[in-house]
């Protein structure tokens, strides 16, 4: 069975196997509620996998077992890959952070923005940079139901009828929320980061990913689509249902098919508990993982290392500002919760998340499919820093 790293006895890098049994019964009883359909929970601590658990179903009706090798639509977990992509070009020296995006996507050379309140269009103060969309800080959103013009816009807008070139279009002809480099709002930033990666590097996006990351890292189940043979290991996708339990979401977002999705920089890829341990291992390691190196270690130092102020902070996430497509703890107090200064982390749409903790040397990853709130992310998280014993 491939872990996707080495495992070790808990204790071995000073991790108590005790401690983590308390996570099974926390897990399990989401499942036995029927609040979530299945689970797998990671943790790796000095680059040794110390546990590796699976709850429930992949899929309910067919009482298909979760299983170690379950591929998962990751959605906003595609961000930090990404952003990895984009910093490798970045070390190459094709563009700096502040270059303008529109030297290498004219569709944004001369944006506008909502200005008072979306009562008025007016002229970008400033051009979009590279930093601008990889801190979420360049004035675009995703859709949402607040009034606003913007909302109107974006609903009208066929961001996924076409290529990468397409979106990109798309999204130039509508204003911005706000001046680049004014707020953060997150939004898809990173899906136009997936084109600037498509067009710096000369190659569709999908196989610069695959050439250049997912192939170096024998990360061997992370795509946008899900080959038919793997299909059988592909988890159905939920939703909460009105009497509190859950139901079948049958048409997943961003899907472009049973078993396919866009190519989206923000949300498009497949993958599966092993693979993204091997990412995080390699962010953890400084850009490196089993001779192969990414990224160096300066260059991941600055994706790491918060890049907004304290003010704009997502209410939802208190104490963490955000790097380089990450969310980047600031302040351990305010998260309400176990952790370390420089935690940095990020989720997806369908209840999945992930962790690094370089003062622990530690991961924890949680794989689920559910779309809807997931109150046992925090737990998960508690559940893991009580196990340290060093």
């Amino acid at each position: 069975m491939d872990y996707g790293i080495p495992r070790a006895v808990p204790e071995e890098v000073g991790m108590s196997a005790a401690r983590l049994q308390r996570i099974a019964p926390v897990i399990q009883r989401w499942v036995d509620d029927g609040k979530i359909p299945g689970a797998l929970t990671m943790i790796a601590r000095e680059g040794k996998l110390v546990h590796f658990e699976k709850f429930g179903m992949q899929d309910v009706a067919t009482a298909k077992p979760m299983e170690f090798d379950t591929i998962f639509r990751i959605y906003s977990m595609t961000k930090p890959i990404t952003s990895v992509a984009v910093m490798m070009l970045y070390e190459e020296g094709h563009f700096q952070l502040n270059t303008p995006v529109s030297e290498f996507i004219p569709a944004f050379k001369e944006m506008k923005v909502y200005a008072n309140h979306g009562d008025a269009i007016v002229d970008a103060e400033r051009e979009v940079t590279v930093k601008h969309l990889l801190t979420h800080t360049a004035g675009l959103i995703y859709g949402g139901d607040w009034v606003h013009p913007i909302n109107d816009r974006y609903r009208e807008a066929d961001f996924y009828g076409g290529d990468l070139s397409h979106m990109a279009q798309e999204l130039g002809n509508i204003p911005l929320l706000h001046h680049p480099g004014d707020a953060w709002n997150y939004g898809m930033s990173t899906d136009v980061l997936g084109y600037l990666v498509e067009v710096v590097s000369g190659m569709p996006f999908a196989e610069f990913l695959k050439k250049r990351i997912f192939e170096p890292l024998d990360m061997v189940d992370t795509d946008f689509s899900v080959p038919e043979e793997k299909a059988d290991r592909y988890a159905t996708l939920y939703e909460p249902a009105e009497d509190g339990g859950i139901h079948v979401l049958e048409n997943a977002p961003v899907s472009s098919g049973p078993l396919s999705f866009h190519h989206s920089g923000g949300a498009g890829l497949q993958s599966t508990a092993a693979d993204y341990l091997r990412f995080c291992q390699m962010m953890l390691n400084e850009g490196e993982l089993d001779g192969v190196r990414l990224l160096g270690r300066k260059t991941v130092e600055l994706i790491t290392m918060n890049h907004i102020p304290d003010d704009w902070q997502p209410l939802w996430r208190t104490g963490c500002g955000f790097g380089l497509g990450f969310a980047v703890v600031t302040d351990v107090a305010d998260t309400h919760a176990l952790g370390s200064l420089g935690t940095y982390s990020w989720g997806g749409l369908a209840s999945t998340t992930f962790w690094i903790d370089p003062v622990e040397e530690l991961i924890g990853i949680l794989m689920t499919q559910l779309i809807g709130d997931a109150p046992f992310h925090a737990q998960f998280r508690v559940l893991t820093y009580q196990a340290i014993i060093d």
